[in-house]
């Protein structure tokens, strides 16, 4: 009864999908100074979940804030 080890695999992949996912959305719409961007979006790429989230750790620091005053 409950969850098994096949779904419980299921969910953890979709779970790093989406994590991916959403890194890679929130990466490319961000700006980054230098090759910043380029570099966070091959990490991610070849390293995935450990990628993703050192991005949302580390990456989401290094964005350059373009707000108006």
């Amino acid at each position: 009864m409950g969850i098994e080890l096949p779904e419980l695999l299921i969910l953890l992949v979709l779970a790093a999908l989406l994590l991916w996912i959403f890194a890679v959305i929130n990466m490319l719409r961000s700006d980054f100074s230098g090759n910043g961007k380029l570099i966070w979006f091959l990490v991610v790429t070849f390293v995935p979940l450990i990628g993703s989230i050192a991005y949302f750790f580390v990456g989401t620091k290094q964005k350059i804030n373009n707000k108006e005053i």
